[in-house]
């Protein structure tokens, strides 16, 4: 079966210490939304292709907590944030890595739908400083970003999403 195979846009903005992210994909707002709330589906194709996802804790409402755990070659290295709201197509939460538990990125996701079955990923990161955010676009964040987003094509194309 063929899937997208595109690159997801990522920039850092010049004036604000915020990461954007924005990718296309052949799926509707509402299985994005869901691949993004449904932690057993979240954790299927978040992350690069190398480690696998454990949740630990999945509140998916406004105001729960969520966290996981990223195995990779022995090692492990777990997240944790909060969904600060949930519309019909955005997603508001914090992003920690608990190595570093003051560098809380807070998240904004909305969905576009573009029509035909085609949505737009429109993501953003603010952190606390330039140097956190240039810190994050130093550390290879894109071929996370770029390997879970085509794990995501392959489930949306299997169906499964």
């Amino acid at each position: 079966m063929t899937t997208t195979t595109a690159q997801a846009q990522i920039s850092a903005d010049p004036t604000v210490p915020i990461i954007t992210t924005t990718r296309d994909f052949n799926a509707s707002v509402e299985q994005l939304m869901r691949a993004h709330l449904d932690p057993d589906l979240y954790a299927r194709w978040v992350g690069p292709n190398e480690i696998t996802t454990r949740i630990e804790y999945w509140d998916a409402t406004r105001g729960g907590k969520w966290r996981f755990t990223n195995l990779h070659q022995g090692q492990e290295y777990a997240f944790f944030g909060s969904f600060h709201d949930i519309g019909p197509d955005r997603i508001v939460q914090t992003f920690t890595w608990e190595e570093e538990p003051d560098g809380v990125s807070l998240e904004t996701l909305r969905f576009e739908d573009l029509g035909d079955g085609r949505t737009r990923l429109h993501a953003q990161s603010l952190v606390d400083s330039f140097e956190s955010r240039d810190a994050w676009l130093a550390s290879g964040m894109e071929v996370g970003v770029n390997d879970g987003y085509a794990k995501l094509d392959q489930l949306i194309a299997e169906g499964a999403v």
